[in-house]
C-alpha cells in the first residue's frame, strides 16, 4: 500500500514522528486483509472476535520527510490457532525505511480472552504468506 507523508505526520523538523509509522502499518494491515476479499470488521460482525496487538517491534533505518511517497508491504510469517505474526516493510524508492514484526491475537470481544481463528479467517490470513 502506498502512502504520502503529510504535514500532520511530521514533527517540527519536517521528519515523520516515530509513532506515525505504527499508524501507517495499521492501515496497511487492514487494507492487506481487505484486499483478500473480507474487511476486518467482518471478524467482529460474524464471529464476535477481534484482533489485538500483543507484541510489536520496529526498527527504523532512515527517516521519512514531508511529501515523501512510500510503500508498506505486509507478509505473514507465522499462523497459529489464535495468533499470527506479520512482517511489515516500509520502503521508499526501493530503500528500507523501517521494518516491523507484529504479533496479532484473536480474542472474544466480550470476554477479552484468546479465541481460535475461524477456518475462513485461517485460510484468508494464509494468503498473506506470499512473498512481498
Amino acid at each position: 500500500m502506498d502512502f504520502r507523508v503529510y504535514y500532520e505526520d511530521t514533527d517540527a523538523g519536517g521528519i515523520v514522528y516515530h509513532a506515525r509509522y505504527l499508524a501507517f502499518a495499521e492501515r496497511a494491515r487492514t487494507e492487506a486483509i481487505r484486499s483478500l476479499g473480507i474487511p476486518v470488521i467482518a471478524l467482529s460482525e460474524q464471529f464476535g472476535l477481534a484482533f489485538v496487538v500483543r507484541d510489536l517491534t520496529i526498527s527504523y533505518r532512515m527517516p521519512l520527510r514531508l511529501d515523501d511517497v512510500f510503500t508498506v508491504s505486509t507478509r505473514l510469517l507465522e499462523l497459529n490457532a489464535a495468533s499470527c505474526t506479520l512482517e511489515q516493510i516500509i520502503s521508499k524508492s526501493g530503500k528500507l525505511v523501517a521494518s516491523l514484526n507484529v504479533v496479532l491475537v484473536c480474542i472474544h470481544e466480550e470476554k477479552g480472552l484468546p479465541a481460535r481463528f475461524p477456518p475462513l479467517w485461517n485460510a484468508l490470513l494464509s494468503k498473506l504468506s506470499a512473498d512481498m
